[in-house]
């Protein structure tokens, strides 16, 4: 099982430096729906986390399969601050394990 992020270039440089070999820029709001179209698609990839703000944007129809999606699970990350966790963090909360260990 695979990580796949997808968003803009700034949200995924993080991951990419964590390693994630599976990151998508998606500029417009089509090629972001194509993009998570195409990801849920794809066997290997077990977890697919994406920008709140992209999430948004995105279809409803869309946004209520990855809703109800178990694979992939989807982590939904906000840009905003959650009292001061990292990212490792928050996906610990949002997986329940520590994906870098």
């Amino acid at each position: 099982m695979e990580i796949a992020v997808i968003g803009n270039s700034e949200f995924i440089l993080g991951f990419r430096l964590a390693g994630i070999r599976k990151t998508y820029a998606a500029k417009s709001d089509e090629e972001l729906s194509e993009t998570i179209t195409r990801a849920l698609q794809e066997c290997e990839v077990g977890i697919l986390v994406l920008n709140s703000s992209d999430m948004e944007r995105i279809p409803r129809r869309l946004r209520a399969t990855l809703e109800e999606s178990v694979k992939p699970t989807v982590i939904v990350i906000s840009g905003e601050e959650e009292g001061g966790l990292s990212m490792r963090e928050r996906i610990k909360r949002s997986v329940g394990v520590d994906l870098w260990k």
